[in-house]
């Protein structure tokens, strides 16, 4: 079956067409056509509560594109899911009625836990279940959820805990990191601001039975590509790739300390993403220092996969 997912979140728009195909170790997706653009949906809603009309336009013109492309390749069943910036904001209706409008149905705006599972089953579909407990982290631009839990050989998920934080990218850059590069005080706020949220919320789970930790979503990509010091954006590389703790550290500080010319020139930086990784990697950065003050733990895993490949796999239930 041929079928279609959506991920709309704060800062960038995907799409992944993909058959399910039925293999001994359950359901695996077989990609047809993925894709990213950074529309920037949630810019201003941290400060304003509503989506801004140019990122109404922009998300627009690229869910035109993309429903385009998946009616012409032939899939029978679509899901598409809104994420952080949608949940805050007041003015949600105006993409719900521009989504319906344009898609012929409407987004799931879905809850913080609903987007933690999702991106769990997603990202654990290429691991190997003896390597669990597993603890998946998707750093957004508008939130970040972390999920603890275990896979099968059937490719079935069980979930330990879950819980999703207002700390995303995005949100952190319009809220703090404003310099060019954000200057030393800036960043001490920053990550004062993460460790509180982060500690407080991994209090809450399970963490000391995780024995390995995966990282998903742009944040993490781009992390594992500066680790790696790659000359360009290489995604099979990048996934399942392991990443010491101490490079991500590494990775976080050199991001905070360039400028946003000297990130854009990077081969491997994604230009949506060039005035918002300093977060989005400090927030990691803050997060592997505190599941490593828990269990031990020295590296992480890196996974291509997440909410987008969940959404997908959720349509053959």
């Amino acid at each position: 079956m041929r079928v279609a997912a959506i991920d709309c979140g704060t800062n960038t728009i995907r799409l992944l067409v993909a058959d399910l195909t039925a293999t001994p170790r359950g359901i695996t997706l077989v990609d047809v056509h993925r894709e990213m653009r950074v529309v920037r949906l949630g810019e201003s809603v941290d400060r304003t509560g509503l989506i801004q009309p140019g990122a109404l336009d922009r998300t627009w013109a690229a869910l035109s594109d993309y429903t385009a492309i998946l009616r012409s390749s032939g899939a029978t069943r679509v899901r598409m899911a809104a994420t952080s910036a949608t949940r805050d904001a007041t003015n949600r209706q105006q993409f719900v009625d521009l989504v319906t409008s344009t898609l012929g149905q409407p987004p799931e705006v879905i809850t913080g836990e609903e987007e933690a599972e999702l991106s769990f089953r997603g990202a654990v579909g290429d691991l190997d279940p003896a390597d669990g407990p597993f603890l998946v982290t998707d750093i957004g631009g508008g939130s970040t959820e972390i999920v603890i839990g275990t896979a099968d050989r059937h490719g079935e998920v069980t979930l330990a805990g879950a819980v999703s934080v207002d700390l995303g990218s995005v949100r952190l850059t319009e809220r703090i990191l404003h310099g060019d590069p954000p200057t030393p005080a800036e960043v001490a706020q920053a990550r004062r601001l993460i460790t509180g949220t982060v500690s407080d919320a991994l209090d809450g789970l399970p963490v000391s039975r995780v024995r390995t930790a995966v990282a998903v979503s742009g944040t993490a990509t781009t992390v594992a590509a500066a680790a790696m010091r790659l000359p360009g954006y290489d995604p099979a590389r990048i996934h399942l790739s392991r990443i010491g703790t101490g490079q991500v550290a590494d990775a976080a500080s050199f991001f905070l300390g360039a400028t946003t010319a000297h990130r854009g020139a990077l081969g491997y930086m994604y230009p949506g993403r060039v005035d918002v990784i300093g977060a989005g990697a400090l927030i990691l950065d803050v997060l592997v220092r505190q599941i490593a003050r828990r269990v031990p733990l020295e590296r992480i895993t890196v996974s291509e996969h997440d909410i987008l490949d969940g959404l997908a796999l959720s349509l053959a239930l």
